[in-house]
C-alpha cells in the first residue's frame, strides 16, 4: 500500500508545472539597507520560506531575487521593480511574492495598476504577512474591494483637479492649453508671455478682417501670405501647430479674449494676469462686425457688388465652389466667379479659372424663366424636388446614426482624459490637456451639428410639398424679379437654389433647386396676396 502511494506521489509531481515566483523586497532608506542584516534581507528570507512551504504545488524562487534597497515606494523608477516587470513581460515570471504590499508601491494607484498589469499577464501576486493572494477567490475579492475605492479616489481627484482649474480660470490665470498665436508659455509655467513677433501678427489679422469684413477673405489672404497657426514645441522635442487659417480657426482667434488680457470661462470674462496685445476698442468692433454677419449672413457686406450666385455656384470641372471676386481698373468694377481651386494651387489644379459674372447670372435666371413657363419642365421639376427631398431625408437620417455614434465615443474619450489628467504631470500633463481641450472641441462641434440635423429633419418632415406650390412658384418668378432690388434678387435665388453647376468648356448649366427654399418663397408669395 505505502508502494501505491510513493507511486501516487511521483505520478503527481510529474505532471505539476513548476511555478515561478519573484521575490521583491524594498527599504526606503539607505540607513536601513547598509545594516549588517537589513531589512531587505529579513524580506527576502521571508518570502523565499513563504515559497517553500508551497514547493509540493510546484513553486520555486526565481534565481535572482528583485531588491530595491534605499528607493522610495512612492512612485515605480526603481530598478529592481523595473527588472522584475521586464521579466513578466517576457513571460518568465508566475508569482510575485512580497513580505507586505505596500513594499510594492505605497500609492494605491501605481499598486493596482501594478496589480492590473500582473493580471494581464496572467501573474499572481502574494502578499507573505496579510494573506493576500489573488490567486484565490478571497484574494480577488479583496483586490476588487481595492480596485472600487481606488476608482472612488481617482473621481475624487478628477473633480478635485476641475475645481482647481475652474478656480484658477476664474483669477485670470493660465492653466495649460494650446498655446495661441501671440503668446508663448512662461518656462516656469502658469501665465503667458507676449511673442513680439506673432502679436504683430495677430493684430494685422484683426485689421485685416477690419477692412474686409468677411471671414473667407481673411482666410483667403492668410493663406496666400502662407502665414500659419501657432507652431510650439513640448520640452521633449515634439512639434505641434502650425496648420493653415481656415474659417472656424480665423473665428476662433478673433473671438479669444486672450488677445485683450482676459479670460473667458463658461461664459463669464475675467481679468487675466498676461498682457493684452490687441486694443479693446478693435476687439469690440471686430465682435460687433461678426455679430451682424451672424444675424444676417454677412448678407449686405456680400452683396456690395451684386454677388447673386456666392456660395451656391460650383465649378463643373473640379467640383470646387466658384468665389465672387470682383477686381477694379480705371475705377471702374469688373465682376467675375473664379474657381477656388485654381485661385489655391494655380491654372494646373483647375482650367476654369474666372467666369463673368453678369453672363453666368443671367443664364440662370433665363433657365429659372423657361421652367416657369413650361408645364412639362415644372412638372419634371417637382419630380426631381421630390427625389431630392427623399434623398436629403436619407442622408439626414444616416448622419444622425453616424453623429450618434461618434459623440458617443468622443464623450468616452473626453471622460478619459479627464481621468487621466487627474494623475499626469509636467510635460505629460500639458500634452494630456491639450488632448482634453481638442477632444471637448470636437464634442461641441459634433453636438452642435447633430442638433443642426435634428432641425433640419424636422422642417423636412412638416413640409408638405405641393405640385400646384412648386408650379406656381416657378411661374411668378418672372413677374416678381424685376420689380426687385438686387438684395432681394440675391435672397430670391438663395431660396430658389440649392446648387448651380457650370462647365466652362461645354457651356453646360445644371441647376438643383431647393424643396424648402421654394416652400418658404411660395408661403411669403401668398402672404403678399393676402394682404
Amino acid at each position: 500500500m505505502a508502494q501505491w502511494r510513493d507511486g501516487r506521489a511521483r505520478a503527481i509531481a510529474t505532471v505539476t508545472a513548476a511555478v515561478r515566483c519573484a521575490v521583491y523586497a524594498r527599504v526606503s532608506t539607505d540607513a536601513q539597507a547598509d545594516k549588517e542584516f537589513s531589512s531587505v534581507e529579513a524580506q527576502q528570507q521571508a518570502c523565499e520560506t513563504y515559497v517553500s512551504l508551497h514547493r509540493e504545488e510546484g513553486w520555486i524562487t526565481a534565481p535572482e531575487p528583485y531588491l530595491d534597497p534605499g528607493f522610495t515606494g512612492s512612485n515605480t523608477n526603481r530598478p529592481g521593480l523595473q527588472r522584475l516587470l521586464a521579466d513578466i513581460e517576457a513571460g518568465e515570471i508566475d508569482v510575485v511574492v512580497v513580505y507586505k504590499y505596500d513594499r510594492l508601491s505605497r500609492s494605491m494607484l501605481d499598486f493596482l495598476q501594478l496589480l492590473d498589469s500582473f493580471k494581464r499577464h496572467g501573474v499572481s501576486f502574494v502578499s507573505v504577512s496579510q494573506r493576500f493572494d489573488t490567486s484565490t477567490p478571497v484574494g480577488q475579492m479583496t483586490l476588487n474591494i481595492l480596485l472600487s475605492f481606488a476608482e472612488f479616489e481617482r473621481q475624487l481627484i478628477s473633480e478635485r483637479t476641475r475645481d482647481k482649474v475652474a478656480a484658477a480660470r476664474r483669477k485670470g490665470r493660465f492653466t495649460g492649453g494650446c498655446p495661441v498665436l501671440g503668446f508663448d508659455l512662461d518656462p516656469k509655467g502658469g501665465r503667458l508671455l507676449v511673442n513680439e513677433s506673432e502679436a504683430e501678427l495677430v493684430r494685422e489679422i484683426f485689421r485685416l478682417f477690419l477692412e474686409k469684413q468677411s471671414l473667407l477673405q481673411v482666410v483667403a489672404d492668410l493663406n496666400g501670405r502662407r502665414w500659419t497657426l501657432k507652431q510650439w514645441r513640448t520640452k521633449a522635442g515634439k512639434l505641434y501647430g502650425g496648420g493653415q487659417f481656415n474659417k472656424c480657426t480665423l473665428r476662433r482667434l478673433l473671438t479669444n479674449y486672450l488677445y485683450i488680457g482676459k479670460v473667458n470661462f463658461e461664459g463669464k470674462v475675467y481679468e487675466g494676469e498676461h498682457q493684452a496685445v490687441v486694443a479693446p476698442e478693435t476687439f469690440r468692433q471686430v465682435q460687433q462686425i461678426l455679430e451682424e454677419n451672424r444675424r444676417d449672413g454677412g448678407a449686405a457686406h456680400r452683396n456690395r457688388h451684386g454677388a447673386l450666385l456666392r456660395g451656391i455656384l460650383r465649378c463643373a470641372a473640379c467640383n470646387a465652389p466658384m468665389t465672387f471676386a470682383p477686381t477694379k481698373k480705371g475705377g471702374r468694377v469688373y465682376r467675375y466667379y473664379r474657381c477656388s481651386a485654381s485661385m489655391k494651387h494655380g491654372r494646373s489644379a483647375c482650367a476654369t479659372g474666372s467666369l463673368p459674372a453678369d453672363k453666368i447670372e443671367a443664364l440662370v435666371v433665363d433657365q429659372i424663366r423657361r421652367v416657369g413657363t413650361d408645364p412639362a419642365l415644372q412638372a419634371e421639376t417637382f419630380r426631381q424636388v421630390l427625389a431630392e427631398v427623399a434623398a436629403n431625408r436619407r442622408g439626414l437620417k444616416a448622419e444622425a446614426k453616424r453623429l450618434a455614434k461618434q459623440i458617443t465615443a468622443t464623450e468616452k474619450t473626453v471622460a478619459k482624459l479627464v481621468h487621466t489628467l487627474a494623475d499626469a504631470k509636467g510635460d505629460a500633463r500639458s500634452a494630456v490637456n491639450a488632448e482634453l481641450e481638442k477632444a471637448q472641441e470636437q464634442l461641441r462641434s459634433l453636438e452642435a451639428r447633430s442638433a443642426e440635423v435634428g432641425a433640419t429633419e424636422a422642417y423636412l418632415a412638416a413640409q408638405d410639398i405641393d405640385e400646384a406650390d412648386v408650379a406656381r412658384a416657378l411661374e411668378e418668378f418672372d413677374a416678381i424679379w424685376e420689380v426687385l432690388l438686387t438684395p432681394e434678387r440675391e435672397r430670391v435665388l438663395q431660396l430658389l437654389i440649392e446648387r448651380v453647376s457650370y462647365n466652362r468648356e461645354t457651356e453646360e448649366l445644371r441647376i438643383d433647386l431647393s424643396p424648402t427654399g421654394i416652400a418658404t418663397l411660395q408661403k411669403e408669395l401668398d402672404g403678399e396676396e393676402t394682404q
